[in-house]
């Protein structure tokens, strides 16, 4: 199967943390994270390179750190100083065979 599996979204509180995991059959290259909030755009907010090279969107930046582990072709991310506008289903996108993988999504949800 050509998947990506999630984990790790839930409820924080602000200026809490939570930790993303997107474990990736072999065959897919997991780009980075995106995430939607209801009636918005979904929007890129970190990505990583095959090399390790990051990039985040100014709202994440500081805040979220984007990393993969190899060995378990897993992508992970670290939220920390979590804020209310931070709410949203977060999605990992990859690719493979020439076309985009996409998970399933996971709820973030911050509010006290």
């Amino acid at each position: 199967q050509e998947q990506l599996e999630e984990s790790g979204g839930g409820l924080a509180q602000p200026g809490g943390s939570l930790r993303l995991s997107c474990a990736a059959s072999p065959r897919i290259y997991v780009m980075g994270w995106h995430r939607q909030a209801p009636g918005k755009q979904r929007e890129l907010i970190a990505s990583i390179t095959s090399i390790g090279s990051t990039n985040y969107e100014d709202s994440v930046k500081g805040r979220f750190t984007i990393s993969r582990d190899y060995a378990k072709n897993t992508v992970y991310l670290q939220m920390n100083s979590l804020k209310p506008e931070d709410t949203a289903v977060y999605y990992c996108k990859g690719i493979g065979s020439g076309r985009d993988y996409w998970g399933q999504g996971t709820q973030v949800t911050v509010s006290s």
